[in-house]
């Protein structure tokens, strides 16, 4: 098991000389992509591996994510928090594309809480 994970152009050198003769799980144990199992056994992490010889690459799976992180999508309902505020979510927040710092007026009604955006001269958009 090697301290060193290969990535960028050494891991694409190290996958050119194995490929023909070894396995996909032993190119990525060569490369370094092996971590210890607290049962003290080996796991080679294939995954890792072919994500780092895809970013090596060049090439992304999914383009429209631009490196950020996956997660839950919105699905625009919100629960009150036990503390009693409300959360609005950073899916909300990128769909929106709001920056940090934009101020919005609440307006309460009956069954509904608005939320206005201000614009950066304190006018309000609607």
């Amino acid at each position: 098991m090697s301290d060193v994970v290969l990535s960028g152009r050494e891991l694409l050198k190290k996958v050119e000389e194995l490929s023909a003769v070894s396995s996909k799980k032993e190119i990525a144990r060569a490369c370094g992509y092996v971590t210890k199992t607290k049962g003290g056994k080996e796991r080679v992490n294939v995954m890792k591996f072919m994500n780092s010889l895809l970013s090596a690459k060049g090439l992304t799976i999914d383009p429209e994510t631009n490196g950020t992180r996956g997660g839950r999508t919105a699905n625009f309902r919100i629960q009150v928090q036990k503390n009693g505020n409300l959360l609005v979510g950073a899916a909300y927040t990128r769909e929106m594309e709001l920056e940090p710092g934009t101020e919005f007026e609440i307006s309460l009604g009956r069954k509904h809480i608005k939320l206005i955006k201000v614009n950066k001269d304190g006018n309000l958009e609607e």
